[in-house]
């Protein structure tokens, strides 16, 4: 378990999935037991994805487990929450997700002066020939660490 105020949930699979290009940070509109569920690292970006409706734009799919002490249970672990961004930040993410084949995933979530903060990033699918690539080049830094480690 992550110690308080440490936590970095990440989204192991956008690497694997996608190809990034650009990334940016929001800060997450949160109600209170969520961040102290965020700050004991309970949360799962798996299947997350970014949508921008009119000016504002919206992290869905997150999950965020209900925190185990807290005396009101009243938020649903998937809500949609609210990402606060620049509105020059929400027109250029509008132009790149417009695009065919850009989708903005996000990367994790971290904690930054006391604030809840997600690392966004505008992405392209990765095909299955692509995929395989990344594994080759994943099992040659393995082997390129494993050899230097011996030396």
């Amino acid at each position: 378990m992550a110690n308080k105020g440490t936590a970095d949930i990440k989204n192991k699979k956008a690497s694997f999935n996608y190809f990034i290009y650009e990334k940016y940070e929001a800060g997450i509109v949160l109600q209170g037991s969520e961040v102290k569920s965020l700050r004991d690292g309970k949360a799962n970006l798996v299947d997350s994805y970014v949508q921008i409706e009119g000016q504002e734009a919206f992290i869905k799919n997150v999950h965020i487990s209900p925190y185990s002490t807290a005396s009101e249970k009243n938020y649903d672990p998937r809500r949609t929450r609210k990402l606060l961004l620049h509105k020059y930040q929400i027109s250029k993410l509008v132009g790149k997700a417009a695009q065919r084949g850009f989708t903005i995933v996000p990367l994790r979530i971290y904690f930054k002066k006391g604030k809840a903060k997600a690392e966004i990033a505008i992405c392209k699918g990765k095909h299955r020939f692509d995929k395989r690539e990344s594994i080759k080049k994943k099992m040659q830094q393995r082997e390129i660490h494993r050899v230097m480690r011996k030396k």
